[in-house]
């Protein structure tokens, strides 16, 4: 038998150059939560409300530059979250194309990765 939380996606270690910037443009493009580990990690919980991701910054690793899988994040506004993005020290590599399929967008954050952003419909 499996419990109601088997399958969720729940964890994320994101590869980081400087794991202050990284943290700090997550928390302030999207409202995620930071903290410290005792060994003086930094992680993450991020603004959802209910089913939590959590996280932390690894340097130990290359980032995903190319998009592969790309890990989209929840947001209200697919334009309004582009704009925080930039102001935040990201940059945007696909833009929301309002005749998409989808309401989405790709970022590159300061870390190198290419992660996305999502909007219901």
């Amino acid at each position: 038998m499996t419990s109601s939380s088997h399958g969720w996606i729940c964890y994320l270690e994101i590869p980081a150059v400087d794991v202050a910037q990284s943290s700090a443009f997550y928390r302030d493009a999207f409202g995620w939560r930071l903290r410290q580990h005792d060994d003086g990690t930094t992680a993450f919980d991020d603004g959802s409300d209910g089913r939590v991701v959590s996280g932390m910054w690894v340097t130990d690793r290359p980032p995903m530059t190319e998009p592969g899988i790309v890990i989209s994040i929840m947001v209200d506004d697919v334009v309004a979250a582009s704009d925080r993005i930039e102001a935040s020290g990201g940059t945007v590599v696909r833009p929301y194309d309002p005749d998409g399929p989808e309401k989405i967008a790709w970022f590159r954050d300061p870390g190198g990765n290419v992660m996305g952003v999502y909007a219901e419909p």
